[in-house]
């Protein structure tokens, strides 16, 4: 029955539709994502710290980040290569540079649309927008957005975090009442509260991640260019996989599945994390949903493919086969830190996660019930540390599906609108 409902909610129809997002809004723009690279990059490399209102741009790059960067760069690539070949980072790529501009577009309508006291914050702002079936579609996304709080953006990244926990020497039962009190303050804190965790969580994984995977690529550098090949003759391979099916198939729905899983392009999720930014232009918002993408994907994302494609780990699968080229390459101390990166990736997702599940819940219940969801999440967080993750990930998924169908029908609905406001900026 899982695997049914998980068939239908996150399967090849609404990839398809997550996708034709992406590429509908790429072509109207000519590939703004790639004319306008000079000003998206810069928009995100020199983005303000000082806040003129709640949450500064800095502050909220760093929540969105949290909340995509995540067990994604690390299990997800795993995942990823293992059901579908080298070739789904190709298709990770792809499906990213398509998603840069459905990021942008949720982060841009949801700047454009001025917040109204007691109504939806964040995706929720422009979906209740979207014409006559704009309210029941906002609350599908905030039941949606809820249980993908509880689902992907906790259970699976703790059930990831007490792996790594364990790894690292600490007894699994610690890991799930620390991560269980600590995200129950969290999860009362909101927003406000959250960011001044991930301004200072997000740089510091980011950096140690990088430094590490960069080293392994450095080590193993005679394996690279035969790595890079590996994964353009997968991406196209009509040879028979699983079920007789082509690997290109495989390779497709594994690197588009995993790459929406990892980017969230599609969800409306990093609009939460904009919300509270005052004083930047719509557009600059939206540049930050395609530095969000290009870092998460195909920056991250790639590096750790290609460390695993580097140095292959036989008979491994999921997290263990990530771990294999650190420790190869760096001993037992490659095996800690890329642990310790899970464990900072788990905590650092649940907590932007923690904060866009309260705001769905405050919109089905008019804002009750903030210690009833603090609770809720730190349960769940306790249940993701036991429950095998085979079952998390599917109620993850269909989670993520009750999400993504609203918000891209609602981005369809308003993509009039948005594109002439964009076009009149661009004019401008």
């Amino acid at each position: 029955m899982g695997e049914l409902i998980c068939g239908v909610l996150w399967g090849w129809p609404t990839l398809a539709l997550i996708l034709s997002a992406g590429a509908y809004f790429s072509y109207e723009t000519c590939f703004f994502q790639v004319r306008r690279a000079g000003r998206w990059l810069k928009a995100a490399l020199c983005c303000r710290k000082e806040a003129r209102g709640g949450v500064s741009q800095f502050q909220a790059l760093t929540a969105a980040l949290a909340g995509s960067i995540g067990t994604g760069n690390i299990v997800g690539v795993a995942a990823a290569i293992m059901a579908g070949g080298p070739g789904a980072l190709f298709w990770m790529w792809a499906s990213s540079l398509l998603g840069m501009m459905t990021v942008f577009m949720e982060n841009y309508l949801c700047a454009r649309f001025k917040p109204v006291r007691g109504r939806g914050t964040g995706a929720l702002r422009y979906i209740e927008k979207a014409g006559k079936y704009g309210g029941a579609l906002a609350l599908v996304y905030a039941a949606g957005c809820c249980l993908s709080s509880l689902g992907m953006g906790n259970m699976v990244q703790m059930h990831a975090f007490r792996a790594a926990w364990e790894d690292l020497g600490g007894p699994g039962w610690a890991a799930a009442l620390l991560a269980g009190a600590a995200l129950f303050f969290v999860a009362r804190g909101g927003l406000g509260f959250a960011v001044k965790i991930t301004e200072k969580l997000v740089p510091a994984m980011t950096i140690l991640f990088m430094g590490a995977s960069l080293f392994v690529l450095w080590v193993f550098r005679e394996n690279l260019p035969a790595a890079l090949s590996s994964i353009w003759e997968s991406a196209f391979s009509l040879r028979a996989g699983a079920g007789g099916t082509a690997g290109m198939v495989l390779a497709m729905q594994a690197g588009i599945s995993r790459g929406v899983f990892t980017n969230e392009a599609g969800l409306g999720s990093s609009a939460f994390a904009y919300e509270e930014v005052e004083g930047r232009a719509p557009a600059e918002l939206g540049y930050m949903g395609i530095f969000q993408v290009f870092l998460d994907t195909l920056v991250m994302c790639t590096v750790t493919g290609l460390c695993i494609l580097c140095c292959p780990a036989p008979g491994l699968s999921g997290a263990q086969l990530t771990f294999y080229p650190f420790e190869q390459a760096m001993g037992i101390w490659g095996r800690w830190a890329v642990s310790l990166c899970t464990v900072l990736f788990a905590f650092a997702t649940s907590v932007a996660w923690c904060c866009y599940g309260r705001s769905g819940l405050f919109y089905l219940t008019r804002g009750r019930g903030r210690t009833a969801f603090a609770l809720a999440f730190a349960g769940a967080a306790v249940a993701g540390c036991v429950l095998p993750l085979e079952t998390l990930f599917r109620f993850g998924d269909a989670c993520n599906g009750l999400m993504a169908l609203p918000n891209i029908c609602a981005l369809f609905l308003l993509s009039k609108k948005g594109l002439s406001w964009l076009g009149q900026e661009e004019k401008g």
